[in-house]
């Protein structure tokens, strides 16, 4: 399998554009491509700096109430100041005319629920904060929405599915289907490509939102999650293998949140 799951922070983000953004700096191309030749950036930890958080949540427009923790005054703000630092190098600061120098005419979509929205809507707020007076069109609904930094030609989108694999409306109710995947077609064309499953595998009761799950033209009432989970995984990573050329597009798969987990 070519595509292996991989942690996703937004360090990658900083790691992909670490040659462009040395050039920006001033820094010398050889430099930059011996930090990261020896820079594995998802082996670190969280550290406190104080120059964080990256953007005021108050001045960006992308923001929805679910995530946004200070306006419904959360008391307090030490989880703003945190960043991700690896073990074997030091990252560069984000910068948003940096970024979207690099990827200037691209298509960036994260494919998920809502960690992948959560991460969508802070990458654009990122940019924005370097960049506030720069011309975006912001496009939201319930399931593809889309935001265009208009002079670079940069589109962030977000494709919100629980599952990845389809699930459908029939007759006997609401079906998981473990071996289905239609909705890789609003994915083609993309140049990178962030994915995100995990706690709605474990949902019961009033939460959980199928009725059946299918499995090879089977319907069954429920089974063991993580046995769900890995065919369902499974069948998301033959899309991949089948769809996606990897030297057009990259491919990350984020690691579940901890507090979803516990």
């Amino acid at each position: 399998m070519r595509f292996l799951f991989k942690a996703l922070f937004f360090s990658v983000f900083l790691l992909s554009n670490k040659i462009e953004a040395e050039n920006h700096l001033n820094a010398t191309t050889s430099a930059a491509r011996k930090l990261a030749g020896r820079c594995n950036i998802f082996r670190g930890k969280w550290v406190y700096d104080a120059s964080y958080p990256l953007y005021d949540f108050s001045t960006c427009p992308f923001i929805d109430d679910e995530f946004n923790c200070l306006k419904h005054k959360r008391p307090d703000k030490l989880y703003l100041k945190y960043r991700w630092q690896p073990f074997s190098c030091n990252l560069p600061r984000f910068n948003g005319l940096i970024f979207l120098e690099k990827w200037r005419g691209k298509k960036i979509m994260f494919v998920g629920d809502s960690l992948s929205w959560n991460m969508w809507q802070s990458l654009g707020c990122m940019i924005h904060s370097s960049m506030p007076r720069a011309r975006t069109s912001f496009l939201e609904t319930e399931g593809l929405s889309e935001i265009t930094f208009l002079d670079y030609g940069v589109k962030l989108l977000l494709y919100r599915t629980q599952y990845l694999v389809d699930m459908e409306n029939q007759k006997v109710g609401r079906v998981l289907k473990l071996d289905s995947i239609r909705n890789g077609n609003s994915w083609r064309g993309m140049d990178m490509l962030i994915f995100n499953t995990w706690h709605w595998w474990t949902h019961t009761g009033g939460s959980q939102p199928w009725d059946y799950i299918e499995d090879r033209g089977k319907l069954y009432k429920d089974m063991n999650r993580l046995v769900a989970y890995y065919k369902g995984l499974t069948t998301w990573a033959r899309w991949v293998n089948l769809n996606v050329d990897p030297s057009k597009t990259k491919v990350f798969f984020q690691g579940i949140s901890p507090t979803h987990y516990e």
